[in-house]
């Protein structure tokens, strides 16, 4: 995904941080209302028809209804994905973390003005178009880069991530082959986001703790100012001495085998001699 890399240099900067928090925080608001005003969550769900006729709220208000109405329940779901959300925002970085869940949020309206055409402009799909299936790509992609993490069942049973996931898809089959076409079309467009990401792009893989943590580390000395170079330019190699300003295709990275912060283009990052 070069696309991806490109998009990350010049968007980066305007990826939203700590979105799992926002996600968690509206979650919140949601479950709020509905102990307080249950009736209110109608007028929130993803209706496409109604959407027409001028309630564009609902285009982003349905992201608060919470996945779940029982309190135990929802505080677990509420420990559980601030943990899973924030390993994959520390490990691909706030940008990428960005676009996988906006592409989820993106897919799931998609899929609810398909049901909503396929029908003939039906309405009252609009409640099978939740954050849960939103919340299980997260959870499926944190079990993809590490499958061997165990999670504590009740806080005493040792269970890795693969196993949960592959628990979960099992239980998704029954929506998916019998539920009614707005149930299956929210489950399919609600994990688009995950197929896209790992069947075409394998360096978001298995990532080790020991990786994400050098992540972090590239992440701390890329913040330079913005005028470190002459131009403005934010990265120079080392070896040859070119920027950004002189082709915008060039990827720059620091060596972890270097002694200081030493940055190197693509032409030169395994061609260098190391600094010791």
């Amino acid at each position: 995904m070069n696309w991806m890399n490109k998009m990350e240099r010049k968007f980066g900067k305007y990826a939203v941080q700590n979105l799992t928090v926002i996600l968690l925080v509206c979650y919140g608001t949601g479950f709020v209302i509905n102990m307080v005003y249950p009736q209110l969550l109608s007028y929130l769900t993803l209706e496409p028809g109604l959407i027409l006729q001028g309630q564009v709220w609902r285009l982003i208000s349905w992201i608060i209804i919470p996945p779940t109405g029982s309190i135990l329940a929802f505080l677990f779901v509420l420990l559980l994905y601030y943990s899973l959300g924030r390993t994959l925002e520390t490990v691909w970085g706030a940008f990428r973390y960005n676009v996988y869940i906006f592409s989820g949020i993106i897919f799931t309206i998609i899929g609810a003005f398909v049901v909503y055409a396929v029908t003939g402009g039906a309405v009252g799909y609009g409640s099978a178009f939740s954050t849960y299936y939103l919340n299980l790509s997260i959870f499926l992609a944190c079990a993809a880069i590490m499958p061997n993490l165990e999670l504590w069942i009740y806080g005493i049973i040792p269970v890795k991530m693969k196993w949960l996931a592959i628990l979960d898809v099992v239980l998704l089959l029954p929506s998916l082959l019998y539920g009614n076409l707005a149930v299956r079309t929210a489950v399919v467009a609600s994990l688009l986001n995950f197929l896209i990401f790992f069947l075409f792009n394998r360096n978001l893989q298995k990532f080790s703790p020991k990786q994400a943590a050098r992540r972090q580390k590239f992440k701390r000395q890329v913040k330079r100012p913005e005028n470190h170079y002459p131009g403005g330019a934010k990265h120079r190699c080392a070896v040859c001495g070119r920027t950004e300003l002189d082709d915008s295709n060039l990827e720059f990275r620091y060596c972890s085998k270097c002694r200081g912060n030493y940055e190197y283009c693509q032409d030169h990052l395994f061609t260098h001699q190391h600094v010791k």
